[in-house]
Protein backbone atom coordinates (compact mmCIF):
# COMPACT_ATOMS: atom_id res chain seq x y z
CA UNK A 1 0.00 0.00 0.00
CA UNK A 2 1.39 3.27 -0.88
CA UNK A 3 2.73 5.31 2.70
CA UNK A 4 0.66 8.25 3.87
CA UNK A 5 3.70 10.29 4.47
CA UNK A 6 3.93 13.59 3.67
CA UNK A 7 6.60 14.69 1.71
CA UNK A 8 8.45 15.79 5.04
CA UNK A 9 8.21 12.55 6.06
CA UNK A 10 5.51 13.42 8.99
CA UNK A 11 2.69 11.26 9.47
CA UNK A 12 -0.52 12.56 8.31
CA UNK A 13 -4.01 12.41 9.97
CA UNK A 14 -6.07 13.27 7.44
CA UNK A 15 -3.83 10.63 4.95
CA UNK A 16 -4.94 8.01 7.03
CA UNK A 17 -8.64 8.92 7.60
CA UNK A 18 -9.04 7.19 4.20
CA UNK A 19 -8.18 3.88 5.64
CA UNK A 20 -10.38 3.54 8.53
CA UNK A 21 -13.13 1.32 7.42
CA UNK A 22 -13.42 -2.78 7.56
CA UNK A 23 -12.03 -3.73 4.48
CA UNK A 24 -15.14 -6.19 4.68
CA UNK A 25 -17.23 -2.42 4.91
CA UNK A 26 -19.58 -0.96 7.29
CA UNK A 27 -22.44 -2.84 6.25
CA UNK A 28 -21.05 -6.10 7.51
CA UNK A 29 -21.84 -4.43 11.02
CA UNK A 30 -25.15 -3.26 10.71
CA UNK A 31 -26.33 -6.86 8.90
CA UNK A 32 -24.90 -8.69 12.59
CA UNK A 33 -27.26 -9.31 14.76
CA UNK A 34 -27.24 -9.04 18.58
CA UNK A 35 -23.69 -7.91 20.29
CA UNK A 36 -20.47 -7.62 18.66
CA UNK A 37 -18.07 -10.19 19.30
CA UNK A 38 -14.85 -9.78 20.69
CA UNK A 39 -11.17 -11.92 21.38
CA UNK A 40 -9.68 -10.78 24.48
CA UNK A 41 -5.99 -10.78 24.18
CA UNK A 42 -4.42 -10.72 27.59
CA UNK A 43 -0.64 -10.40 29.40
CA UNK A 44 -2.52 -11.61 32.98
CA UNK A 45 -5.68 -12.25 34.29
CA UNK A 46 -5.75 -11.72 38.02
CA UNK A 47 -7.72 -9.07 40.35
CA UNK A 48 -7.56 -5.38 39.46
CA UNK A 49 -5.42 -6.35 36.74
CA UNK A 50 -6.02 -4.54 33.22
CA UNK A 51 -7.76 -7.57 32.00
CA UNK A 52 -10.14 -7.51 34.82
CA UNK A 53 -11.00 -3.85 35.08
CA UNK A 54 -11.56 -4.06 30.79
CA UNK A 55 -12.67 -7.35 29.79
CA UNK A 56 -14.69 -8.20 33.03
CA UNK A 57 -16.62 -5.36 32.47
CA UNK A 58 -18.01 -7.15 28.85
CA UNK A 59 -18.77 -10.27 31.16
CA UNK A 60 -20.24 -8.29 34.50
CA UNK A 61 -21.33 -5.22 33.43
CA UNK A 62 -19.44 -1.71 34.46
CA UNK A 63 -20.37 -1.94 37.74
CA UNK A 64 -18.32 -5.22 37.83
CA UNK A 65 -20.79 -6.86 39.62
CA UNK A 66 -23.27 -8.27 37.38
CA UNK A 67 -26.16 -5.54 37.98
CA UNK A 68 -25.22 -3.08 35.07
CA UNK A 69 -26.44 -0.42 37.40
CA UNK A 70 -24.27 2.15 36.04
CA UNK A 71 -23.52 4.63 34.42
CA UNK A 72 -27.43 4.97 34.00
CA UNK A 73 -28.51 3.63 31.03
CA UNK A 74 -25.87 2.19 29.80
CA UNK A 75 -24.51 -0.57 32.49
CA UNK A 76 -23.71 -3.34 30.04
CA UNK A 77 -21.05 -3.06 26.87
CA UNK A 78 -22.94 -4.02 24.01
CA UNK A 79 -20.26 -6.65 22.88
CA UNK A 80 -19.99 -10.37 23.87
CA UNK A 81 -15.92 -12.06 25.05
CA UNK A 82 -16.20 -14.96 22.15
CA UNK A 83 -12.30 -15.93 22.99
CA UNK A 84 -9.72 -15.43 25.45
CA UNK A 85 -6.29 -16.01 25.26
CA UNK A 86 -4.14 -15.47 28.35
CA UNK A 87 0.04 -15.20 27.95
CA UNK A 88 1.06 -15.87 31.28
CA UNK A 89 -0.61 -18.04 33.88
CA UNK A 90 -1.07 -15.41 37.50
CA UNK A 91 -1.02 -17.40 41.14
CA UNK A 92 -4.05 -15.67 41.54
CA UNK A 93 -5.75 -15.88 38.13
CA UNK A 94 -9.42 -15.20 37.70
CA UNK A 95 -9.66 -15.56 34.07
CA UNK A 96 -10.06 -19.52 33.80
CA UNK A 97 -13.03 -18.82 36.46
CA UNK A 98 -14.71 -16.18 34.80
CA UNK A 99 -14.42 -17.68 31.38
CA UNK A 100 -15.90 -21.14 32.20
CA UNK A 101 -18.88 -18.95 34.15
CA UNK A 102 -19.28 -17.47 31.07
CA UNK A 103 -19.20 -19.67 28.35
CA UNK A 104 -15.83 -18.15 27.08
CA UNK A 105 -13.36 -20.76 25.62
CA UNK A 106 -9.43 -20.05 26.75
CA UNK A 107 -7.36 -20.49 23.66
CA UNK A 108 -3.89 -21.58 23.23
CA UNK A 109 -2.97 -18.74 20.44
CA UNK A 110 -4.15 -15.59 19.42
CA UNK A 111 -4.78 -17.29 15.70
CA UNK A 112 -7.53 -19.16 17.44
CA UNK A 113 -9.12 -16.47 19.44
CA UNK A 114 -9.63 -14.58 15.83
CA UNK A 115 -10.95 -17.59 14.28
CA UNK A 116 -12.24 -20.33 16.93
CA UNK A 117 -10.58 -22.87 14.83
CA UNK A 118 -11.94 -21.94 11.52
CA UNK A 119 -10.59 -20.60 8.73
CA UNK A 120 -12.41 -17.05 8.49
CA UNK A 121 -12.46 -14.34 11.25
CA UNK A 122 -15.40 -15.49 14.15
CA UNK A 123 -15.22 -11.92 15.77
CA UNK A 124 -15.86 -8.16 15.05
CA UNK A 125 -12.81 -6.63 17.39
CA UNK A 126 -9.62 -7.29 19.29
CA UNK A 127 -8.75 -6.44 22.28
CA UNK A 128 -5.36 -6.67 23.25
CA UNK A 129 -4.30 -5.51 26.65
CA UNK A 130 -0.96 -6.07 27.21
CA UNK A 131 -0.67 -4.53 30.60
CA UNK A 132 0.89 -6.61 33.94
CA UNK A 133 2.34 -10.10 34.33
CA UNK A 134 6.24 -10.84 34.06
CA UNK A 135 8.43 -9.60 31.87
CA UNK A 136 12.02 -8.29 31.36
CA UNK A 137 13.01 -4.78 30.60
CA UNK A 138 14.47 -2.98 28.02
CA UNK A 139 18.29 -1.68 27.69
CA UNK A 140 16.26 1.68 28.72
CA UNK A 141 14.50 0.60 32.00
CA UNK A 142 10.95 0.03 29.80
CA UNK A 143 9.07 -2.85 30.38
CA UNK A 144 9.04 -4.93 27.22
CA UNK A 145 4.84 -5.77 27.38
CA UNK A 146 4.30 -8.60 24.61
CA UNK A 147 2.29 -5.65 22.70
CA UNK A 148 3.81 -5.59 19.39
CA UNK A 149 4.14 -9.65 19.30
CA UNK A 150 0.02 -9.09 20.21
CA UNK A 151 -0.50 -7.30 16.95
CA UNK A 152 2.03 -8.95 14.57
CA UNK A 153 0.23 -12.01 15.31
CA UNK A 154 -3.18 -10.17 15.07
CA UNK A 155 -1.79 -8.94 11.44
CA UNK A 156 -1.03 -12.23 10.49
CA UNK A 157 -4.18 -13.81 10.45
CA UNK A 158 -5.94 -10.70 9.38
CA UNK A 159 -3.09 -11.21 6.05
CA UNK A 160 -4.30 -14.94 6.41
CA UNK A 161 -8.05 -14.89 5.91
CA UNK A 162 -7.87 -11.33 3.79
CA UNK A 163 -10.32 -9.17 6.33
CA UNK A 164 -9.58 -6.84 9.34
CA UNK A 165 -11.52 -6.05 11.79
CA UNK A 166 -10.83 -3.03 14.78
CA UNK A 167 -8.78 -3.26 16.84
CA UNK A 168 -7.59 -1.87 20.19
CA UNK A 169 -4.44 -1.91 22.31
CA UNK A 170 -4.32 -1.57 25.80
CA UNK A 171 -1.68 1.85 27.00
CA UNK A 172 1.36 2.90 25.06
CA UNK A 173 1.75 1.09 21.91
CA UNK A 174 4.73 -0.09 22.80
CA UNK A 175 7.95 0.28 24.66
CA UNK A 176 10.07 1.61 21.55
CA UNK A 177 9.67 3.77 19.03
CA UNK A 178 10.44 1.21 16.43
CA UNK A 179 7.57 -1.48 17.42
CA UNK A 180 4.75 1.51 18.01
CA UNK A 181 5.42 2.90 14.26
CA UNK A 182 5.56 -0.71 12.80
CA UNK A 183 2.56 -1.25 14.53
CA UNK A 184 0.57 1.87 12.78
CA UNK A 185 2.00 1.35 9.73
CA UNK A 186 0.91 -2.12 9.65
CA UNK A 187 -2.53 -1.50 10.44
CA UNK A 188 -2.61 1.33 8.06
CA UNK A 189 -1.59 -1.23 5.25
CA UNK A 190 -3.96 -3.69 6.62
CA UNK A 191 -7.26 -0.89 6.46
CA UNK A 192 -7.63 -1.96 10.33
CA UNK A 193 -8.72 0.54 12.17
CA UNK A 194 -6.13 1.07 15.77
CA UNK A 195 -7.15 2.37 18.77
CA UNK A 196 -4.61 2.57 21.90
CA UNK A 197 -3.88 4.64 24.82
CA UNK A 198 -5.15 4.58 28.29
CA UNK A 199 -8.84 5.81 30.69
CA UNK A 200 -7.36 9.62 31.14
CA UNK A 201 -8.68 11.48 27.74
CA UNK A 202 -12.20 10.26 28.77
CA UNK A 203 -12.54 10.56 32.66
CA UNK A 204 -13.64 12.74 34.98
CA UNK A 205 -12.00 16.35 35.15
CA UNK A 206 -12.25 18.39 38.17
CA UNK A 207 -13.24 21.27 37.50
CA UNK A 208 -14.58 20.11 33.91
CA UNK A 209 -12.28 21.93 31.64
CA UNK A 210 -11.44 20.99 27.57
CA UNK A 211 -9.18 23.29 25.87
CA UNK A 212 -10.83 25.23 23.55
CA UNK A 213 -10.20 24.17 19.85
CA UNK A 214 -8.08 26.54 17.71
CA UNK A 215 -6.54 27.94 21.12
CA UNK A 216 -3.55 30.17 21.33
CA UNK A 217 -1.76 28.13 23.55
CA UNK A 218 2.04 28.54 24.15
CA UNK A 219 3.03 26.40 27.00
CA UNK A 220 1.45 23.66 29.29
CA UNK A 221 2.63 22.27 32.58
CA UNK A 222 1.57 18.58 33.72
CA UNK A 223 1.98 16.84 37.20
CA UNK A 224 2.18 13.05 37.38
CA UNK A 225 3.34 10.75 39.79
CA UNK A 226 3.82 7.01 40.40
CA UNK A 227 5.80 4.42 38.44
CA UNK A 228 7.50 6.41 35.87
CA UNK A 229 6.86 4.10 32.59
CA UNK A 230 2.84 3.60 33.31
CA UNK A 231 1.87 6.26 34.76
CA UNK A 232 4.09 8.94 33.68
CA UNK A 233 2.62 7.96 30.46
CA UNK A 234 -0.88 8.16 31.72
CA UNK A 235 0.72 11.90 32.46
CA UNK A 236 1.89 12.71 28.96
CA UNK A 237 -1.72 10.95 27.60
CA UNK A 238 -3.45 13.50 29.86
CA UNK A 239 -1.26 16.45 28.33
CA UNK A 240 -1.63 15.49 24.82
CA UNK A 241 -5.32 15.21 24.66
CA UNK A 242 -5.33 18.70 25.77
CA UNK A 243 -2.47 20.98 24.12
CA UNK A 244 -3.78 18.52 20.55
CA UNK A 245 -6.22 20.87 20.44
CA UNK A 246 -4.26 24.22 20.15
CA UNK A 247 -3.84 26.62 16.96
CA UNK A 248 -3.06 24.53 14.33
CA UNK A 249 -3.69 21.04 15.39
CA UNK A 250 -1.09 18.83 16.18
CA UNK A 251 2.45 18.80 14.64
CA UNK A 252 4.80 16.90 16.35
CA UNK A 253 7.45 16.55 18.59
CA UNK A 254 11.00 18.44 17.93
CA UNK A 255 13.21 17.21 21.05
CA UNK A 256 12.95 15.43 23.98
CA UNK A 257 14.93 15.60 27.72
CA UNK A 258 14.72 14.18 30.84
CA UNK A 259 15.87 15.64 33.80
CA UNK A 260 15.64 14.92 38.31
CA UNK A 261 16.39 16.16 40.91
CA UNK A 262 17.24 19.65 42.26
CA UNK A 263 18.50 20.26 38.69
CA UNK A 264 14.67 20.31 37.34
CA UNK A 265 13.75 23.47 40.00
CA UNK A 266 16.60 25.32 38.74
CA UNK A 267 15.34 24.77 35.52
CA UNK A 268 12.36 26.44 35.98
CA UNK A 269 14.48 29.41 37.79
CA UNK A 270 15.86 30.01 34.34
CA UNK A 271 12.98 30.38 32.89
CA UNK A 272 12.64 27.07 31.03
CA UNK A 273 8.68 26.17 32.30
CA UNK A 274 6.98 29.07 33.88
CA UNK A 275 6.19 28.81 38.13
CA UNK A 276 2.82 30.22 37.75
CA UNK A 277 1.91 27.34 35.07
CA UNK A 278 2.99 24.83 37.56
CA UNK A 279 1.43 26.61 40.47
CA UNK A 280 -1.97 26.63 38.58
CA UNK A 281 -2.08 22.98 38.13
CA UNK A 282 -0.55 22.61 41.87
CA UNK A 283 -3.77 24.53 43.09
CA UNK A 284 -5.87 22.86 40.96
CA UNK A 285 -5.54 19.50 42.55
CA UNK A 286 -8.02 17.81 44.36
CA UNK A 287 -5.47 16.66 47.20
CA UNK A 288 -3.68 19.63 48.44
CA UNK A 289 -3.13 18.65 52.39
CA UNK A 290 0.69 16.69 51.87
CA UNK A 291 1.88 19.90 50.28
CA UNK A 292 3.06 21.79 53.62
CA UNK A 293 5.59 24.61 51.44
CA UNK A 294 6.77 26.07 48.15
CA UNK A 295 7.06 22.48 46.02
CA UNK A 296 10.34 22.81 45.60
CA UNK A 297 11.23 23.12 49.36
CA UNK A 298 9.48 20.33 49.74
CA UNK A 299 9.86 17.72 46.60
CA UNK A 300 13.49 17.59 46.30
CA UNK A 301 13.74 14.86 44.05
CA UNK A 302 11.23 15.42 41.06
CA UNK A 303 11.80 14.23 37.56
CA UNK A 304 10.97 16.11 34.56
CA UNK A 305 10.25 15.37 30.76
CA UNK A 306 10.74 18.45 29.17
CA UNK A 307 9.03 18.64 25.48
CA UNK A 308 9.66 20.79 22.26
CA UNK A 309 7.22 20.84 19.74
CA UNK A 310 7.77 21.61 16.48
CA UNK A 311 5.46 24.64 16.07
CA UNK A 312 7.22 26.42 19.23
CA UNK A 313 4.75 25.05 21.72
CA UNK A 314 6.52 24.10 24.83
CA UNK A 315 5.35 21.63 27.54
CA UNK A 316 6.83 20.16 30.55
CA UNK A 317 5.54 17.27 32.49
CA UNK A 318 6.63 17.01 36.25
CA UNK A 319 6.88 13.95 37.85
CA UNK A 320 6.17 12.62 41.59
CA UNK A 321 3.79 15.25 42.54
CA UNK A 322 0.82 12.61 43.40
CA UNK A 323 -2.02 13.30 40.90
CA UNK A 324 -2.30 14.10 36.98
CA UNK A 325 -3.06 17.94 36.97
CA UNK A 326 -2.70 19.64 33.67
CA UNK A 327 -2.29 23.78 33.14
CA UNK A 328 -1.62 26.12 30.42
CA UNK A 329 -1.04 29.21 29.14
CA UNK A 330 -2.86 30.88 26.36
CA UNK A 331 -2.08 34.19 24.48
CA UNK A 332 -4.96 37.11 25.16
CA UNK A 333 -6.08 35.24 28.25
CA UNK A 334 -5.44 36.56 31.73
CA UNK A 335 -6.27 33.65 33.79
CA UNK A 336 -4.34 30.25 33.71
CA UNK A 337 -6.69 27.30 32.73
CA UNK A 338 -6.41 23.57 34.99
CA UNK A 339 -7.36 20.90 35.57
CA UNK A 340 -7.09 17.43 37.08
CA UNK A 341 -8.17 14.10 35.68
CA UNK A 342 -9.79 12.41 38.71
CA UNK A 343 -9.43 8.31 38.78
CA UNK A 344 -12.13 5.94 40.65
CA UNK A 345 -9.38 4.36 42.75
CA UNK A 346 -12.28 1.81 44.20
CA UNK A 347 -13.74 -0.89 42.60
CA UNK A 348 -15.46 -0.59 40.03
CA UNK A 349 -12.82 1.71 38.63
CA UNK A 350 -15.00 3.56 36.80
CA UNK A 351 -12.96 5.26 34.84
CA UNK A 352 -12.23 2.42 32.54
CA UNK A 353 -16.33 2.48 31.36
CA UNK A 354 -15.72 5.28 29.26
CA UNK A 355 -12.64 3.96 28.06
CA UNK A 356 -14.10 0.85 26.79
CA UNK A 357 -17.25 2.95 25.30
CA UNK A 358 -14.65 4.38 22.72
CA UNK A 359 -13.69 0.96 22.06
CA UNK A 360 -17.09 -0.70 21.51
CA UNK A 361 -18.03 2.64 19.64
CA UNK A 362 -15.44 1.88 17.31
CA UNK A 363 -16.19 -1.55 16.54
CA UNK A 364 -19.67 -0.85 15.62
CA UNK A 365 -19.14 2.28 13.50
CA UNK A 366 -15.49 0.93 12.28
CA UNK A 367 -13.97 4.46 12.19
CA UNK A 368 -11.53 4.96 15.74
CA UNK A 369 -13.00 7.47 18.68
CA UNK A 370 -10.06 9.42 19.10
CA UNK A 371 -6.63 9.29 16.82
CA UNK A 372 -4.39 6.68 17.31
CA UNK A 373 -1.45 9.25 15.81
CA UNK A 374 -2.40 10.61 19.95
CA UNK A 375 -0.79 7.31 21.76
CA UNK A 376 1.88 7.04 18.61
CA UNK A 377 3.53 10.49 19.43
CA UNK A 378 2.93 10.00 23.24
CA UNK A 379 4.45 6.58 23.09
CA UNK A 380 7.59 8.16 21.13
CA UNK A 381 8.13 11.07 23.64
CA UNK A 382 7.95 8.49 26.58
CA UNK A 383 10.93 6.54 24.61
CA UNK A 384 12.45 9.14 24.15
CA UNK A 385 12.46 10.15 27.19
CA UNK A 386 13.63 6.84 28.71
CA UNK A 387 16.59 7.27 26.02
CA UNK A 388 17.75 10.49 27.21
CA UNK A 389 17.57 9.47 31.19
CA UNK A 390 19.59 6.50 29.76
CA UNK A 391 22.05 8.81 28.23
CA UNK A 392 22.23 11.35 31.33
CA UNK A 393 19.89 13.22 30.77
CA UNK A 394 20.68 14.58 27.50
CA UNK A 395 18.74 16.48 25.30
CA UNK A 396 17.74 14.46 21.79
CA UNK A 397 16.45 16.37 18.58
CA UNK A 398 13.09 13.81 18.13
CA UNK A 399 12.72 14.10 14.03
CA UNK A 400 10.78 10.69 13.84
CA UNK A 401 8.01 12.25 16.23
CA UNK A 402 6.94 14.78 13.08
CA UNK A 403 3.64 13.27 13.77
CA UNK A 404 0.37 15.58 12.14
CA UNK A 405 -2.92 15.09 13.11
CA UNK A 406 -6.07 17.20 14.37
CA UNK A 407 -7.89 15.98 16.89
CA UNK A 408 -11.33 14.21 16.30
CA UNK A 409 -12.75 13.80 19.98
CA UNK A 410 -13.89 16.63 22.21
CA UNK A 411 -14.46 15.44 26.00
CA UNK A 412 -17.68 16.05 27.51
CA UNK A 413 -17.75 15.67 31.39
CA UNK A 414 -19.06 12.04 32.45
CA UNK A 415 -21.54 10.58 34.13
CA UNK A 416 -20.67 10.91 38.36
CA UNK A 417 -18.60 7.63 39.26
CA UNK A 418 -21.06 5.41 41.58
CA UNK A 419 -19.62 4.50 45.05
CA UNK A 420 -16.68 2.94 45.14
CA UNK A 421 -16.53 -0.99 46.63
CA UNK A 422 -13.10 -1.58 48.78
CA UNK A 423 -10.50 -2.55 45.91
CA UNK A 424 -9.68 -5.99 47.56
CA UNK A 425 -13.15 -6.92 47.36
CA UNK A 426 -15.83 -7.94 44.03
Amino acid sequence: MQSHFSPDNSVSRRAFAGGLLLTAGAKTFAATAGPKRVAAIVTVYHHNSHADVIVSRILQSHSLDGKGSWPPGAGWPKLKVVSLYVDQQHEKDIGSRLAAEHGVPIVKSIEEALTLGGKSLAVDGVLLIGEHGKYPLSETGQIMYPRRRFFEETAAVFRKVGRSVPVFSDKHLASNWADAKWMYDTARELNAPLMAGSSLPGLWRRPALEMKLGARATEAVALSYGPLEGYGYHGLEALQCLVERRQGGETGVAAVQFMEGPQVWEEMKKGRFSRDVLQAALDAGENKTWLKKPVEEQVKNPAAFFIEYRDGFKATMVHGLREWVVAWREEGRKDIPATAFWTQEARPFGHFAFLLQGVERMIYTGKPTWPVERTLLTTGILAAAFQSRHQGGRRLETPHLNVRYEPTFTWKDPAPPMPGRPIPGQ
